[in-house]
């Protein structure tokens, strides 16, 4: 059974840094994409980061470029999203996601098979 759980947010201060994670069970990240969401109270969700299954190459959203970093760990079982740099614009639920494709760019919500349950990141001062 394919499961995602996300940890790791929290509530920091703008310039901070956060690396929540996203740990897979029932499969490993090498035949998956894993992407990274969020959302932000009265707005859609939004794609933010992902890696694909085929040769882990990384894609962002042009909001995080230069501040976020997605990557995996050597048994691909556990995708990070280290958050740089972060504002107050970034506050939102982060979600993880799999589906079972190659991917070429950040694509939509919907074409996700699989989601975590979300966790609360908060930049304030």
């Amino acid at each position: 059974q394919v499961q995602l759980v996300e940890s790791g947010g929290g509530l920091v201060q703008p310039g901070v840094s956060l690396i929540p994670s996203c740990a897979a069970s029932g499969f490993t990240s090498d035949y998956y994409t894993i992407g990274w969401f969020r959302q932000a109270p009265g707005k859609v969700r939004e794609g933010v980061s992902c890696i694909s299954r085929n040769d882990g190459s990384t894609y962002y959203a042009d909001s995080v470029k230069d501040r976020f970093t997605i990557f995996r760990d050597n048994a691909k079982t556990t995708v990070y999203l280290q958050m740089n740099s972060l504002k107050p614009e970034d506050t939102a639920v982060y979600y993880c996601a799999a589906v079972r494709a190659v991917v070429r760019s950040i694509i939509p919500p919907r074409n996700y098979d699989y989601w975590g349950q979300g966790t609360q990141v908060t930049v304030s001062s």
